[in-house]
């Protein structure tokens, strides 16, 4: 039962980390900009909303590699 729930949660996180890492600005804006990137708002070259973006990947990054490492010593035979 608790394998299913990790199971759940790693595929969830796994869903939010792909969009997240969509929504990053590349060379040209992406869709950060969308959600308040513009240039005017920046600080220092990236905006508080990048910052925080940035932020959010790295938390559910390292859930992911959380999820990731205990589903492999779970599931080994």
């Amino acid at each position: 039962m608790l394998t299913i729930a990790i199971v759940v949660v790693h595929a969830v996180v796994s869903l939010a980390l792909i969009l997240l890492i969509l929504l990053h600005s590349g060379r040209g804006g992406g869709l950060s900009d969308m959600f308040g990137g513009g240039v005017g708002a920046s600080a220092a070259g990236s905006t508080v909303m990048e910052r925080n973006l940035d932020r959010i990947t790295v938390m559910v990054a390292v859930v992911f590699m959380f999820t990731s490492t205990i589903l492999t010593i779970r599931l080994q035979p």
